[in-house]
């Protein structure tokens, strides 16, 4: 019996892409080639296309129309330039709100600060709709409403993810310090600050997302900046389905492209994460 139960645990050897590989996809903990992997994907997405294809109708654009609409946004000046100004705000919006988070997240083993990192981490549940006459007076102009309210959304969630990592510290480090005759504020830089910097990366990975889903949004309060999310909007006035879809591939890509270009980072200043991983 016992056999039987961890016999699907155990790794096996990756199969050809033939009945027993086909089996291996709809098998739990079934492994595959790399090669039969890509040959899986390329099938899904082409029965994506089919379903849409099939599917569409006169107010849904098909495949081969959006397809069109993208290869255009690709060649014109007008997707690169409002590209750039989404791109300048979000990364802006993200090097501010890592910094916020750090410092409370840094400090929150410090009593005086824990309950204000406790605070930003409820502040989660807050809407930005609510509070964008609030920030609109507290800020001088569009460009420093989409800022705030950008940093605003992303904090929280930052902050809850750090304060994760912070919480699952395996307590023998803290031990190892205070072997060592560490005091309280070694003990914080060395386990924390320099012991934790991997997952600052992997922070900034999970979260990206959150900062370019938002930038759509907080760019229609200030459309005289130009950025996607405006663009996004003009399209949506007139009802233009066939670009709305292309931009929307567009900004998906691009939110892909930086996911990798994160995890790269992590991986090449960091070796040993990728080791974790592995294991």
């Amino acid at each position: 019996m016992e056999a039987i139960i961890d016999k699907p645990l155990e790794k096996t050897a990756p199969v050809a892409f033939s009945s027993s590989g086909f089996r291996q996809i709809f098998t739990p903990f079934g492994r595959l080639s790399r090669q039969n992997v890509v040959i899986m994907i390329v099938l899904q997405v082409l029965i994506t296309l089919l379903i849409w294809y099939t599917t569409s109708n006169g107010l849904i654009p098909k495949p081969g129309n959006v397809a069109s609409a993208f290869g255009k946004l690709l060649t014109t000046k007008l997707l690169l330039d409002n590209m750039l100004v989404s791109l300048v705000l979000t990364l802006k919006a993200m090097l501010y709100s890592i910094i916020i988070t750090l410092f409370f997240a840094y400090t929150s083993v410090i009593p005086f600060f824990k309950s204000i990192a406790q605070f930003i981490v409820k502040c989660r549940y807050l809407t930005l709709t609510g509070l964008i006459f609030i920030f609109t007076l507290l800020t001088k102009d569009g460009s420093a409403l989409k800022l705030s309210l950008l940093v605003f959304g992303i904090v929280p969630f930052f902050t809850t993810s750090f304060l994760a990592v912070i919480l699952n510290i395996d307590k023998q480090e803290y031990e190892l310090c205070k072997t060592l005759g560490y005091n309280n504020w070694q003990t914080l830089y060395e386990v924390i600050i320099v012991g934790k910097a991997d997952q600052v990366f992997e922070i900034l990975r999970q979260n990206f997302a959150i900062s370019w889903l938002m930038i759509t949004m907080v760019e229609g309060l200030s459309m005289s900046e130009g950025g996607i999310g405006s663009l996004l909007i003009k399209y949506n006035k007139y009802n233009d389905l066939t670009n709305v879809i292309a931009l929307q591939l567009v900004i998906f890509l691009i939110g892909l492209c930086f996911d990798f270009l994160l995890g790269s980072m992590r991986h090449w200043l960091f070796p040993h994460s990728k080791l974790k991983q592995a294991t």
